[in-house]
């Protein structure tokens, strides 16, 4: 039964992309594995070794050929090490990204707030009343957070949002600023590594490998923010969109610490073994 729950349905000819519990069930009674038998006694055997067939994750496959390359730079900069040696107290190290299109959708009734026995109620309807980009870069050692909204992405509004930054201390005056930021059209490769350096020569840029964004720190706060502040969407204007998420920052700075991140590049390592090993194994591979 266990095999059977591990196994992908149409790899039996079966119509399907996964099990159910009752699907569990009518196959084996299908195939005379039970007379009969209960779905509670499938949940319970199945629960022993926390196999769970119904739901499903989706990840994408590390395709860069520069992936450990890239990445390791970037977490040994999380554990406060670059090239081989500790950082030093003044350096600054920044995770920045772009958070695109925030509707304001002004709901056609008005949100009614919880009440006993009542959860929230939000209008299915609204109107589009335009939309922001949030630009965010977030200080990994001293748990900032600097944003400003833009009507659009970009050169130019990426480069205002590092104007922002590099104009207060401590990072004008630091001896190194590094900032980290996936391959976005706004801060894409040689180009803008050139442009960043020229202007600010402390600015130390450094790409993620491509599709690995979960190597991005903002990214955690953007998952805050959307749950937080964006979540229901329920905007009249797009100044209020602004208003809300410049005023969050200050919110979430009063109790922020640094993330706890716990992947490493001896993780990154084996990850990388593991994946190299489960190409070797692929038929395209061995072709």
């Amino acid at each position: 039964m266990k095999s059977l729950a591990c196994e992908l349905p149409h790899t039996y000819g079966l119509p399907l992309s996964r099990f159910s519990m009752a699907e569990i069930q009518g196959e084996m009674i299908r195939r005379g594995l039970v007379a009969s038998i209960g779905e509670t006694t499938i949940w319970r055997w199945l629960s022993q070794d926390a196999i769970r067939p119904w739901p499903h994750r989706s990840w994408i496959f590390p395709r860069d050929p520069q992936f450990a390359k890239k990445a390791g730079p970037i977490l040994d900069l999380y554990e406060g090490i670059w090239e081989g040696q500790p950082l030093a107290d003044a350096d600054c190290v920044l995770s920045t990204d772009e958070k695109t299109s925030i509707q304001a959708r002004w709901r056609k009734h008005p949100t009614l707030p919880s009440a006993s026995r009542r959860a929230m109620r939000v209008e299915h309807e609204y109107q589009r009343r335009g939309a922001v980009a949030y630009l965010a870069a977030w200080d990994v050692r001293r748990a900032k957070i600097f944003g400003r909204c833009e009507h659009t992405t970009g050169i130019a509004p990426f480069e205002r949002l590092v104007s922002q930054v590099m104009a207060q201390e401590p990072y004008r005056c630091a001896p190194r600023v590094f900032w980290i930021m996936d391959n976005g059209s706004s801060h894409r490769g040689q180009s803008s590594r050139r442009r960043l350096m020229a202007k600010w020569p402390n600015i130390i840029p450094l790409h993620t490998p491509v599709h690995a964004s979960w190597l991005n720190q903002v990214e955690i706060y953007f998952s805050v923010i959307q749950k937080k502040v964006l979540s229901p969407n329920d905007f009249e204007s797009t100044a209020e969109i602004t208003d809300r998420l410049l005023r969050f920052q200050e919110h979430y700075e009063q109790a922020a610490k640094p993330f706890r991140w716990n992947f490493t590049r001896r993780d990154l390592d084996s990850l990388v073994k593991r994946i190299q090993t489960v190409e070797s194994l692929t038929p395209a591979a061995a072709a």
